[in-house]
């Protein structure tokens, strides 16, 4: 026993701090440091307490700052969050005389997680932006994907639980390395809890799972107690009383833990203590404080002289006033009542805008099966050489399905720009090639209307430019289609000019002229609102929904740029807008759209699909290019097949009767990691290519099937 007691106290004396030659705030928090680790917090409140005292004495700001910045996190530690506010609210007011630093970043992030704590979170959300401006100042990335993590947590509690899906969506995305696992727990369980709202309580679970698998790296027990009620109430939804009660139990055991080992870091009387000794260092502030005010006290009698002259002054002024403010006051009722009108009516209009969301979104996503039948059997008819008479019927029929796929993909477009699913990508493109690709597809158009179309691209733009090229097409299709359909024996010319290029960023200004039939000028303005055209003559004439240059003005919008119009009838339009993109220093990665159709010569093909129609073309489509395909329609007998059977490709509907597509992919995962597996979907709202990756799907394919993308996208895989 004596022996073990010499040992303890020699490391006890190897590991205490060892004092300096001089003093200084950086020794006292290291002491502090010392005895929070030894979980002697008493001491380490009184040593940052002394680090802040020699701090203010010697009027070191940063040294105070940060001694400020240590008893915050003390606070926090202990859960004093008000006192918490208290000090860091200081420690930044010291931070911003100084320049930009981590600890000041810091300090911002303290305090937002404080006022989440006090379910403050409008300003938490304000706080973290300071912090994020100053991490990217200094280019700290991992703290940025922290506050990301907490910003989707921030709009959890603010019931944005869309806009926090895409955040934690982001996050679960990355790649898995130690300093990652924290915040990836973090962000599945929070994806956890928003399934388990939403009753999607399979995929709730999985990722609830996979959160405490990864919490296991680091052993946050606070979140590891989130997790256990998370999977109890999960649980409990789809009646599954044993292990709601079983994760309950585990809940209630570590919180209890918790709560010990919380209570047992500071004693209620220590804390009483040392805020006591903290207030009567004030009082002794303030009579210092008071005894140079009297030195003053004659300067005060003068002042106080001035001062009865102007009261005398101001309370004439008042008896004029008083009646102002009767009538002032009559006034703020009566606009308060209007507030509070005004307030309902823009809640009845945010619901409607809403259920006209998820209206159209519905209805979007159900249209798609059934013209995926149209579409598919259509291609399949065309592909058997039909008679002349046929063909003209056939061909209409195509138009047709394509034309109302259009549609329905503009109206779930907007559907999805509208709920802030749609972000900004930045990858590198060639915006010559791009314009010129654009010029190939439109040119039957171009000569139907026997119209000149030309493209004039600025020579000073670089050849890589880093963007959204996806969107950027987007806006130019629709543009460019509009300028050649509203034209005949004209000319339609697409301008890209850089106007300036400053610190590695291009500002390209964008033209696309016609002599068109042009825009009357009282049409102008509502032009860009959905389902917005000149007339009801020229949609008889010209077709179209209308939607086109709405979704154009959204994309603009979201690439932070403005389009303006100039039109005068019967002289054409002129649409005109600004962006700018960063330059690239690398290369552009080139897709290869052509394909060798040995590839698919008898390749194995699983189809999951439950929809009869369906199975029958997509077997017919995979048939004509000599595979050999099994069908299956439900996602427990496709986990057993891949299980037992080999194949060169499975097709799974993400749609499925009893366990969905992404449910069955992942299971496969488990066991097989080699069978390439795409994705069958009528993309909705809700849904991603993203999302879909992450089950372990290795590509995309979206229905109506497009033949030509259909069997690109095969064709890669399998290659």
């Amino acid at each position: 026993m004596r022996r073990l007691l010499l040992i303890v106290f020699f490391m006890s004396f190897c590991a205490y701090p060892q004092k300096k030659p001089v003093d200084s705030s950086a020794y006292y928090i290291e002491l502090a440091q010392f005895n929070t680790r030894i979980n002697n917090y008493r001491n380490s409140l009184d040593y940052t307490q002394k680090a802040i005292d020699y701090a203010k004495k010697n009027k070191d700001v940063k040294g105070e700052a940060s001694a400020a910045l240590a008893l915050a996190n003390l606070y926090i530690e202990i859960k004093k969050y008000n006192d918490a506010i208290e000090v860091l609210n200081r420690a930044i007011a010291l931070f911003n005389t100084l320049k930009p630093s981590a600890e000041q970043a810091y300090a911002y992030y303290n305090l937002g997680l404080c006022l989440m704590e006090k379910e403050n979170y409008s300003q938490a959300e304000t706080t973290f932006e300071k912090a994020k401006t100053i991490y990217e100042t200094l280019k700290i990335p991992d703290a940025i994907e922290l506050l990301n993590l907490q910003k989707g947590i921030l709009y959890r509690a603010k019931g944005k639980n869309a806009e926090a899906a895409n955040i934690f969506g982001r996050i679960i995305a990355k790649q898995d390395r130690d300093d990652t696992y924290k915040i990836k727990a973090d962000a599945l369980y929070q994806m956890g809890v928003i399934e388990t709202g939403r009753n999607r309580n399979n995929l709730a679970l999985n990722y609830l799972n996979r959160a405490l698998e990864l919490n296991e790296q680091y052993k946050n027990y606070e979140l590891e107690a989130q997790i256990y009620i998370a999977l109890s109430q999960a649980y409990d939804k789809i009646s599954d009383i044993k292990n709601s009660y079983a994760f309950l139990k585990k809940h209630l055991e570590l919180k209890d833990s918790i709560a010990a080992i919380s209570n047992a870091k500071l004693g209620a009387e220590d804390y009483t203590k040392f805020k006591e000794s903290e207030r009567l260092k004030r009082i002794d502030q303030l009579d210092h404080e008071n005894r140079q005010q009297e030195k003053a006290s004659k300067f005060a009698k003068l002042i106080s002289i001035l001062a009865i002259a102007l009261i005398s002054i101001l309370s004439l002024l008042s008896l004029s006033l008083y009646k102002n403010n009767i009538i002032r006051n009559q006034s703020n009722l009566l606009l308060k009542e209007t507030n509070k009108e005004l307030q309902i009516a823009k809640d009845k209009a945010e619901k409607a805008s809403k259920a006209r969301a998820e209206f159209l979104s519905t209805v979007s996503h159900e249209l798609r099966t059934p013209l995926n039948a149209i579409n598919g059997i259509t291609h399949l008819l065309l592909e058997e050489s039909p008679k002349k008479s046929q063909l003209n019927y056939l061909t209409s029929l195509q138009f047709s399905g394509n034309y109302l796929l259009t549609f329905i993909n503009e109206i779930l477009e907007i559907n999805r720009i509208e709920s802030s699913n749609v972000v900004a990508e930045c990858i590198n493109f060639n915006l010559k090639l791009l314009l010129e690709n654009i010029q190939n597809s439109l040119k039957e158009l171009a000569a139907s209307n026997n119209n000149k179309y030309t493209i004039e691209i600025d020579e000073r733009i670089p050849d890589i430019l880093i963007g959204d090229p996806t969107k950027l097409s987007q806006i130019f299709m629709n543009l460019i289609n509009n300028a050649l359909k509203f034209t005949k024996n004209g000319q339609v010319k697409v301008i890209a000019q850089m106007t300036t290029i400053k610190d590695d960023i291009a500002y390209i200004h964008f033209k696309i002229i016609d002599t068109g039939i042009g825009i009357p000028e009282d049409k102008q303005e509502t032009i860009f609102d959905s389902f917005s055209q000149g007339s009801i003559e020229i949609n008889r004439k010209y077709g179209g929904t209308g939607l086109g240059l709405n979704i154009v003005k959204k994309l603009i919008d979201i690439l932070g740029g403005e389009i303006k119009l100039q039109s005068k009838i019967g002289q054409g339009s002129t649409f005109s807008f600004d962006l700018d993109f960063k330059v690239s220093s690398g290369q552009m990665v080139v897709n290869d759209d052509d394909y060798d159709e040995n590839v698919f010569v008898n390749k194995k093909v699983l189809l999951i699909e439950d929809n009869k129609i369906n199975q029958m073309i997509t077997a017919k489509m995979l048939e004509n290019k000599q595979m050999l395909v099994e069908i299956i329609d439900n996602g427990e007998d496709a986990i057993e097949a891949v299980k037992n059977n080999y194949y060169d490709l499975v097709l799974m509907d993400v749609h499925l009767p009893g366990i969905n597509g992404t449910i069955a992919t992942q299971t496969i995962r488990t066991f097989d990691q080699h069978t390439r597996i795409i994705a069958l979907t009528a993309i909705s709202l809700n849904e991603n290519r993203e999302m879909l990756l992450s089950y372990g799907m290795n590509d995309v394919i979206t229905k109506p099937f497009d033949p030509n993308v259909f069997y690109r996208v095969i064709a890669q895989v399998i290659s």
